[in-house]
């Protein structure tokens, strides 16, 4: 899975040695929902005859509702925040946020300011994303503030809106989000 996050990071020299030690005849299946045409070349050198399928139809489902809110500055964008968070309608929020020390100091000033928030991001453990994770997913915590180690390969049911507090540097990662 994320086929094209794993050619993309670097680990195509480690994937090689790999695929060379595995038996000529096999199944190899690559997924993810965004694959351009650079990392499709590299995941086809690892196939015979491969197949493609798609289910995308375009980048962004239609069934999902896209805003903008205009801030003037972060400190605007945090205040804009924490009157949203407390309305009904958000119910389980996920919010995008560019780097660690960010995602944490953000769920820490969401939490000070009675919005039970969790974070995730790299400099966790992982029985510490798993916490996160569980609060979050159980209902425990309806808020989770993330990098984006949590755009791809999560799935989260009952996601009522996801926010991205800082814009991810590549389209690709915002399909992922908001996928």
């Amino acid at each position: 899975d994320e086929a094209d996050r794993m050619c993309d990071m670097g680990f195509v020299r480690d994937i090689k040695k790999i695929e060379a030690e595995l038996p000529r005849q096999r199944q190899t299946l690559c997924f993810s929902a965004t694959m351009d045409a650079s990392v499709s070349e590299i995941v086809r050198d690892f196939m015979h005859q491969p197949v493609t399928i798609s289910v995308i139809k375009n980048q962004t489902n239609d069934h999902i509702e896209q805003d903008i809110i205009h801030a003037h500055d972060k400190a605007h964008k945090i205040e804009i925040l924490k009157t949203l968070l407390p309305r009904p309608e958000f119910e389980k929020v996920i919010v995008f946020n560019e780097t660690k020390f960010g995602a944490q100091r953000l769920a820490d000033n969401l939490t000070k300011n009675n919005i039970p928030a969790v974070a995730i991001h790299g400099n966790k453990s992982q029985s510490q994303r798993e916490r996160a994770l569980r609060s979050f997913a159980t209902g425990e915590i309806n808020v989770m503030v993330a990098t984006d180690v949590a755009a791809r390969g999560l799935d989260i049911p009952n996601v009522s809106h996801v926010i991205n507090f800082d814009p991810p540097k590549i389209y690709d990662d915002y399909v992922h989000r908001i996928g």
